[in-house]
């Protein structure tokens, strides 16, 4: 069982439909005990990364997520879900996010002929050949949606970036954790080739 999370600040339907066409058991839930009963888990996200971080400590589900994740088990955030597992945003200063990783989240700048938010699609410089990248061809091409993105010092953990005006870190990878600032859920078949490969992590229990 694939469970979604339910926190108030995350666009569900998109996310469960693609999963449940790849054939995976999945389901929606905000109980920290259904979470802790799943086989792997995904934190999808919409909105600023205030609201979002408020939403999930009131959902009861904040230190669960980190419970969760210190298990071992496969752990998915996608867009702002992705964002909410490092430390601060420009977005929403002051707030703090889960901070499993170090990094924070910029505003990206304003520059000739670039549209903010960014929406659309891109192609991925791809770093590490392993999880959700596993048998992904170089530069596939992939969709997202948003204004802010993610830098980390800890460049181990970037498994793939795309330029938009600056380096955006638009994936990452780090044990059982991954992340995606764009939305696997979108992207076409490539994208249902990562949440495969999610997938398959959490049944075999192996990213390799």
């Amino acid at each position: 069982m694939i469970s979604i999370l339910d926190y108030g600040a995350g666009n569900l339907k998109s996310v469960v439909n693609a999963f449940r066409y790849l054939g995976c058991e999945v389901e929606i839930t905000n109980d920290a005990q259904r979470l802790m009963q799943s086989q792997a888990a995904v934190l999808p996200g919409v909105g600023s990364f205030g609201d979002a971080a408020s939403c999930l400590e009131k959902s009861g589900l904040w230190q669960p997520v980190l419970d969760y994740i210190a298990g071992g088990r496969p752990f998915l955030g996608i867009c702002l879900g992705m964002q909410l597992l490092f430390q601060e945003s420009e977005e929403s200063p002051g707030v703090q996010g889960l901070g499993v990783f170090p990094g924070k989240i910029c505003r990206i700048p304003d520059g000739e002929g670039l549209k903010i938010p960014h929406i659309g699609w891109n192609s991925l410089d791809q770093k590490i050949g392993t999880g959700l990248l596993r048998g992904i061809p170089e530069e596939s091409y992939v969709y997202f949606v948003h204004s802010y993105y993610l830098h980390t010092p800890q460049r181990e953990i970037v498994s793939a970036c795309t330029q938009y005006g600056v380096t955006i870190d638009a994936s990452v990878e780090s044990g059982n954790v991954f992340g995606a600032q764009f939305h696997p859920e979108k992207s076409g078949q490539t994208g249902l080739l990562m949440l495969k490969n999610f997938a398959d992590i959490a049944k075999n229990g192996t990213n390799r």
